[in-house]
């Protein structure tokens, strides 16, 4: 199972982020890769593609969210 963040990958916050309106849970996509894989830009959507937020995130500030059966 492939555990690292790519480019155009899925994810979900898991904490909140204080003044920028992104809260747990949210989902967004990955946009570009910073730093080797230190961090990520990652954009926010709402349900009809309108971006309301991009930002810079650390790995430890998401989770994969994964789509397929995963089998080990």
């Amino acid at each position: 199972m492939r555990k690292t963040i790519q480019l155009f990958d899925v994810v979900a916050l898991t904490e909140d982020i204080p003044n920028t309106g992104l809260f747990r849970g949210q989902v967004g996509t990955v946009m570009d890769i910073l730093d080797n894989g230190k961090a990520f830009e990652v954009e926010f959507s709402d349900k009809d593609g309108r971006t309301y937020d991009s930002i810079g995130l650390r790995p430890t500030q998401l989770m994969l969210l994964i789509y397929e059966p995963v089998f080990v």
